[in-house]
Order: C-alpha cells, then structure tokens, then sequence
C-alpha cells in the first residue's frame, strides 16, 4: 500500500472504532455508564477514562514528545473519582479523540518513516499508529460487549444482526468508500 493512502485509511479507521464506541453508548441507560458487569470488571465511564487518557497521551504533541507523558496517571484511569462526572467524561472522550485526528490528518508520507517515542522506547510514525488502532480496536470491543450485555433484550446491533446476513448481501454496504456511516435496514457500520 502506498504511503500516501496509508494516513487516510487510519484517519478512517479510528473514525469507525470512534463511531462503533459511540453508537455503543448511546443505548445505555444514562444510569448504567458507570455500572461495573461484575466486581473486578470496567464499567463503561472506565474504559472512556482509560481510552481518553491514553489518547491525550499518545497523541498531544505526538512528533516532538514521549507517548506517555509525565503528567499521565494511567492508575487512576482504571478509579471513577467522585469529580469523574458523566458530563466530564463525556468531553474528555470528545476533547481527546479532536487531538488524534488533529495530529494525525496533517501527516503525510515522509512522516511514516520518522521516530517517535512511547515510553522512551523508538518506533516508526507507522508502528505507533498501527499499535494504536490495535489498542483502540481492543477497548472499543470492550465498550460494545459491556453496553451489549447491561442494555440486555433492547440492544440494536451496530452490525449485520443474526438472521440478517441473506438481506445484507443482496445490496452490501461499500466499507471502503464510506466517508459516514449509513444506516440501512441491516443496522450496518
């Protein structure tokens, strides 16, 4: 793949996964964000903390600074804090999604190449974004199985719903040249 297309199809995957996890939240109840599904579980607002605090980190700066920044607690990313209301959560998922894709948009193929840091440790532009979208893909997955699993019977599927796969192939949606996603009568991304 060339380099050239290499920033866009990232641009567009982490938009998907950002979409997925959204769509995921939306059908919980406002009270069942912070519910943990058993005693060592992450609720919801955990998983949004961790993920908002790994992207501030990772991404603010990212050519010029570490990926993990000093000023990062990521114990207290996994601890609800009495100040960690609904509303703060909410704007730091937002705020700290804004900065991947303002750092990342602007790159362009001779970036690839270049050497960031995370933990002190030297990788590759690429390697840092694709580590990324791994570890964004993996807690994203989380945030859909917990909200699957607490909005129970209601839950509407962000995929092909079971039964419905014949359906969606008589007319599948184009994954790659989607710029938004399109709801259609299989609920697909």
């Amino acid at each position: 793949m060339p380099h050239e297309a290499f920033i866009e199809l990232a641009v567009r995957e982490f938009s998907q996964l950002k979409r997925l996890a959204d769509r995921a939240i939306a059908q919980l109840p406002a009270d069942a964000l912070f519910t943990q599904p058993g005693p060592v579980d992450n609720s919801v607002a955990v998983i949004m903390k961790h993920v908002g605090g790994n992207l501030r980190s990772r991404w603010q700066d990212f050519l010029t600074t570490d990926g993990e920044k000093p000023d990062r607690n990521r114990d207290l990313e996994f601890i609800i804090l009495p100040e960690d209301t609904r509303e703060k959560l909410f704007a730091q998922w937002e705020e700290s999604w804004a900065t991947l894709f303002r750092e990342l948009k602007p790159l362009g193929p001779a970036d690839l190449d270049r050497t960031v840091r995370i933990r002190g440790e030297p990788i590759t532009v690429l390697q840092a974004i694709s580590r990324q979208l791994t570890h964004y893909a993996y807690h994203v997955g989380q945030i859909v199985y917990v909200a699957r699993h607490l909005v129970g019977a209601s839950w509407q599927s962000l995929s092909i719903p079971v039964g419905k796969s014949a359906q969606f192939n008589q007319a599948p949606a184009k994954y790659i040249s989607q710029t938004e996603p399109k709801d259609n009568a299989a609920g697909n991304l």
